[in-house]
């Protein structure tokens, strides 16, 4: 389980890491978009034991190190459903985890596939916490819960979401991409500020950044997926602390 705090400034606020806590029970269940298997997976497996652990939404025990200080937006929350992971520094601590999608599997023989909206400090490196909706359903009993998770395609909740920062503007640009089917690898702009394409720098909350900013007007946004899927979207511009809907999604 997680075992200590970690910290990290979210453009001018500051970002606490989650940390879990082992629970007897599994909690209520909730709406979520959760398949027991996944069409894809990718990398190496990893292996650990899960905890029930304080990820959740709301944020009952601490704050989700891939979240706004001010959380989740409830518009995304509900795409992705509550089957949530915090999984170890050492794996998420740049940030490249964030809204990913895990598939974990228990000794035991359950299945679920997670999404990623925290990290920290865990006891093994390969270790995580999930939320009770996840522990629900992963949970048969068994003690140690052994398991393995790998990066894994979620399931198609919906086309994504570009979520900028509240102080993001022209002249600084900042934001998430949220519900990607597919782990993200880079982000790519194009615009005023921009004649061809320039890479997007990462931060340790999983947002996007553009230290000199888009620029005025229209930009086009290039995203791409660990297993080389890229999709541009032309975007007429932002504002700050919006989210704006894609009509697409990676396959």
């Amino acid at each position: 389980m997680f075992s200590c705090l970690g910290a990290g400034v979210v453009g001018a606020a500051l970002a606490l890491v989650a940390c879990g806590s082992d629970g007897a029970n599994g909690g209520a269940g909730g709406s979520a978009a959760r398949a027991s298997t996944s069409d894809a997976v990718y990398g190496q497996p990893h292996s650990g034991v899960y905890h029930e652990g304080p990820v959740d939404f709301e944020e009952t025990a601490w704050h989700n190190a891939c979240a706004p200080a001010e959380k989740y937006p409830q518009a995304i929350r509900a795409l992705t459903g509550n089957y949530l992971a915090g999984v170890g520094s050492s794996f998420g601590g740049d940030g490249s985890l964030c809204d990913a999608c895990i598939l974990v599997e228990t000794k035991a023989g359950k299945s679920a596939v997670l999404r990623v909206v925290t990290y920290g400090q865990t006891n093994e490196p390969g270790d995580i916490d999930v939320s009770p909706e996840a522990f629900q359903a992963l949970h048969s009993g068994e003690f140690p819960r052994e398991m393995t998770w790998q990066l894994a395609k979620c399931p198609d909740t919906g086309t994504l979401r570009y979520h900028f920062q509240t102080q993001a503007n022209v002249w600084w640009t900042s934001l998430w991409v949220r519900n990607p089917r597919v782990p993200v690898t880079k982000l790519e702009v194009k615009s005023a500020n921009h004649a061809s394409f320039v890479e997007l720098q990462r931060g340790g909350d999983g947002t996007l950044t553009d230290g000199g900013g888009f620029g005025e007007g229209s930009f086009t946004l290039r995203v791409t997926g660990i297993d080389g899927q890229a999709i541009d979207d032309q975007l007429p511009g932002f504002a700050p602390g919006q989210i704006v809907s894609s009509t697409k999604q990676f396959r």
